[in-house]
């Protein structure tokens, strides 16, 4: 049985067991790792979200372990891009990343790290159906350019601190954001970051990174080491 030395980088393509199908994805574990994000991909997009993947990195040189991961088969996804047939199953995509914190949480190299969740689009609801459903299991959420509305009927159950990056220029979905976070529990830590002149796939210069400085700021802040505090 194989597990984390804390002293090496560890990348490495991982299969997930979701049950009727096998899901694909990229786990990066740095020395010493603050704690693992899973990235929860948005409408139409993959593991190799170039948006994500920039994310990703940065959390990465700042000490977090990430896991990239499809939501869908290559079978699913060949479907979705011809009818949109998946995207929106917001049932569906948020069995999948429980299926994926069930593996974070068992693999020898993963099961003693703090999880959170990164998610986009779509994929920010099904994050948040998700915490819900694993309460204390999970420590932080954050959205980019999400769709938290999709996941209404379960966001009062979302405890952990939740923050939501809008772009000022993504105007309808920053007005669902704007609704959603009066939603979310009272005793719930929860922001949102509106960034300037951006708009929903925040292309504009310099908008990225201001996503990536801002979710590494909240997983800092709220994503411990270890699942003991340690």
């Amino acid at each position: 049985m194989r597990t984390n030395n804390v002293d090496r980088w560890v990348r490495e393509a991982v299969q997930i067991d979701a049950g009727d199908q096998c899901l694909h994805g990229n786990l990066c574990i740095p020395p010493h790792a603050k704690g693992l994000i899973a990235f929860v991909h948005g409408s139409g997009s993959s593991r190799f979200s170039t948006r994500n993947l920039f994310v990703a990195e940065f959390l990465n040189e700042r000490g977090f372990a990430t896991l990239l991961f499809d939501l869908l088969s290559s079978s699913e996804e060949q479907i979705d891009n011809l009818t949109a047939r998946y995207r929106f199953d917001i049932s569906l995509l948020s069995r999948r990343v429980l299926h994926a914190t069930e593996w974070i949480q068992n693999d020898q190299r993963t099961k003693q790290l703090s999880i959170g969740y990164f998610g986009a689009s779509t994929g920010a609801a099904a994050a948040l159906v998700s915490a819900s459903r694993l309460g204390a299991a999970v420590k932080a959420v954050v959205s980019r350019g999400g769709r938290p509305d999709l996941a209404s009927g379960y966001l009062s159950g979302v405890t952990c601190p939740t923050l939501f990056l809008v772009g000022e220029r993504d105007s309808e979905v920053l007005k669902l954001n704007l609704k959603t976070l009066s939603l979310l529990p009272e005793t719930t830590v929860k922001e949102i970051e509106i960034v300037p002149d951006a708009t929903h796939l925040f292309e504009e210069p310099g908008a990225l990174a201001v996503v990536a400085n801002a979710a590494a700021r909240w997983f800092k802040a709220y994503l411990s080491g270890k699942k003991n505090g340690s």
